[in-house]
């Protein structure tokens, strides 16, 4: 016989400590005796206290007796006492599953079925060649490492728990789940036993096979064989060109993580329809690029797709949403459109509809409006831009300047970046009067010529007219009217990119200049990523498939996240790991748990000392005028044994 959950010293310390409460129980009463008398008025004593006697004998020792073995099988039930031969101190293993995304791949020949399958058979053979006393923590392990139980000796928990596990989308980082395992082992209070990784080894590239902390010394390595020829897409990218906004220009990258090179179509589709292709020729182990172009304004699906078979088909084809191009309506109101026409239909973002001032009216079907030379009746209700507004227009004049030399640009806004031209003679100019709110854009030795009010609607003075003078072929022109719209709807010209990539790590490059408190970074559940900024690289981790959005100033990128992070090296166990499945612990002959049965009896003693002794047998009693039989019988009995 011995304890499971106790020790023998302990359940003696417990039956020591309770043994003693009940005695002191029976021999300490300080309760007063209840007395019934028809009057306390000739009573003297009854306003003296009543007085407290002390026992010095236990009146009824079988009842004392009947609870201190009630008290002692409870104490040997919740001790676990258990009959038979005891088996030697239990280990405490760490089981790590290899759940990584390559985990899903099929090895050729086997009908069909994963390497995960292989994982959790090769899991159940480790459980079960296990003593049945050794407690098992199963671990699942990808990028992250995640307990799937605590120390469990129930081996059909385990089991469950294993077949339960499935391959993930992230690429393994076996470091971590070595470490967890360790510190597992540290506070979980038992005596460590292995550290068991069942899986392939391939692990993210980020992770160098030889770095990293030693292979702890209690570790035993199953390897799952993955004789697998695998190429797959590793990443693509949209980009807006600079110099034609309606066309996306398109980066496609694909990896061979075979042995054997290989040749294989790509094809690029948009909105069902073909748009391209190209022959990608992969060397062993090695990646090929193709670029793409697709000129389009409308929203749609693109999928790029590698054309072959393998045993892995989950990176040979992505999907990305390209979003439609955004334009900004613009009502113009101009006596002479030919001077505006080009610097306005240059740029594929802007829809301008041409009007006499007559036609003037102030909230038009358009997102902004140009005031060109003239004084409407009513103002805007629009953001607008006026050129050379006559007096009385939307900011006062302070006098007019003629031949005036552009002295200073105010760079610092956008409305002035990338604008240093400092020879720019005006012929005739209207020096505006900026109030304390009011953003000086351009300004002549006499005061300020272009001015803007942030106030809503918005409005960008003009107090010359650039088009129709010698102006109109500076370069600094067309720059000026471009950083009014981009300042007037930013959305619409913001730089917008598109990606599709695998889970995992994410790194972007933006410009140095760039505070981190001008990022956000955002999951499509709308929840906030951290990240980090440093030399001008944002890194961030998504561990789940889905899009994120990263804003960034003018600079508008999505990355779909539905492509396989793929572990790219192979992790080899140092000399000396124990290799395989060990053989089968020889199986000992099962104990008897004896705490059921003394955790009945306890109770029933305690039940029938209730019975038996209980203070005034209130129970019996309600039990009587309840009519219950077994109870009535009871008294009975009692009532015959006291007659006799």
């Amino acid at each position: 016989m011995f304890f499971l959950n106790l020790s023998a010293a302990e359940v003696l310390a417990l039956l020591s400590g309770a043994s003693a409460l009940v005695v002191a129980l029976y021999l300490f009463d300080r309760a007063r005796r209840k007395i019934r008398v028809a009057t306390l008025r000739f009573w003297v004593e009854a306003r003296q206290p009543a007085p407290a006697h002390r026992r010095t004998r236990i009146q009824q020792p079988w009842s004392l007796l009947l609870q201190l073995i009630g008290i002692a099988l409870l104490l040997l039930a919740i001790g676990q006492l258990q009959f038979g031969p005891r088996a030697g101190t239990p280990f405490d293993h760490v089981l790590i599953l290899d759940t990584s995304s390559w985990m899903a791949a099929r090895q050729p020949g086997s009908g069909g079925g994963q390497l995960i399958d292989q994982v959790r058979e090769q899991a159940r053979a480790y459980v079960r060649a296990l003593p049945r006393y050794d407690r098992v923590m199963l671990v699942r392990a990808d990028a992250l490492a995640t307990p799937a139980t605590a120390f469990e000796s129930s081996r059909a928990r385990i089991e469950a728990a294993i077949a339960q596990s499935a391959a993930g989308v992230s690429a393994l980082n076996l470091q971590q789940a070595l470490e967890f395992a360790r510190q597992a082992q540290r506070v979980g209070g038992g005596r460590a036993g292995e550290i068991v990784f069942i899986g392939a080894g391939r692990i993210a590239a980020s992770a160098s096979p030889g770095g990293g902390d030693p292979a702890p010394p209690n570790l035993r390595f199953i390897r799952v064989a993955d004789r697998i020829e695998n190429a797959g897409l590793r990443r693509i990218e949209l980009k807006r060109s600079p110099s034609a906004p309606d066309t996306w220009e398109i980066y496609v990258s694909a990896r061979n993580y075979g042995v054997r090179p290989r040749t294989t179509p790509l094809t690029l589709g948009f909105g069902g329809a073909p748009v391209g292709s190209r022959q990608l020729t992969l060397p062993p182990g090695g990646e090929a690029e193709a670029t793409f172009t697709l000129r389009t304004t409308a929203a749609g699906v693109l999928e790029a797709r590698l054309v072959h078979r393998d045993g892995f088909p989950l990176d040979d084809r992505v999907t990305l949403e390209l979003p439609a191009q955004r334009r900004l309506r613009v009502a113009v109101y101009t006596a002479d459109p030919a001077a505006l026409r080009p610097l306005l239909e240059a740029d594929p973002r802007l829809s301008a509809a041409f009007r006499r001032p007559d036609q003037y009216e102030p909230q038009p079907e358009a997102d902004a409006m140009i005031v060109d030379g003239f004084r409407p009746k009513a103002p805007p209700a629009l953001d607008a831009i006026w050129i050379n507004p006559p007096d009385g227009g939307p900011l006062a004049f302070r006098q007019r300047v003629q031949n005036a030399r552009l002295v200073r640009w105010n760079s610092a806004h956008p409305l002035g970046a990338g604008l240093r031209s400092k020879d720019w003679i005006l012929a005739s100019a209207a020096v505006l009067v900026a109030g304390s709110e009011d953003i000086r854009v351009a300004e002549t030795e006499a005061g300020p010529v272009i001015v803007a009010r942030a106030a809503r609607p918005r409005a960008v003075v003009l107090g010359f007219d650039p088009a129709r003078s010698p102006l109109r072929f500076e370069l600094a022109t067309p720059l000026l009217f471009a950083n009014a719209f981009r300042w007037l709807a930013p959305g619409v010209f913001r730089r917008e990119e598109v990606s599709g990539g695998s889970v995992g790590t994410v790194r972007m490059a933006l410009d140095r200049a760039t505070p981190p408190e001008a990022v956000r970074v955002a999951h499509e559940g709308g929840a906030t990523l951290p990240f980090t900024l440093q030399d001008g690289v944002l890194t961030f981790f998504s561990g789940t498939r889905g899009t994120v959005s990263v804003s960034a100033g003018d600079r508008e990128a999505t990355h779909s996240l539905t492509l396989p992070e793929v572990g790219e090296a192979r992790w080899e166990p140092p000399p000396g790991v124990r290799r395989g499945v060990p053989p089968a612990a020889a199986p000992l002959p099962a104990a008897f748990d004896l705490w059921p049965w003394l955790a009945l009896a306890g109770g029933l003693v305690l039940w029938v000392e209730w019975l038996r002794y209980g203070r005034q047998n209130a129970g019996v009693r309600r039990g009587i005028n309840a009519g219950w039989k077994p109870v009535r019988w009871l008294a009975a009995w009692r009532t015959r044994r006291s007659e006799s």
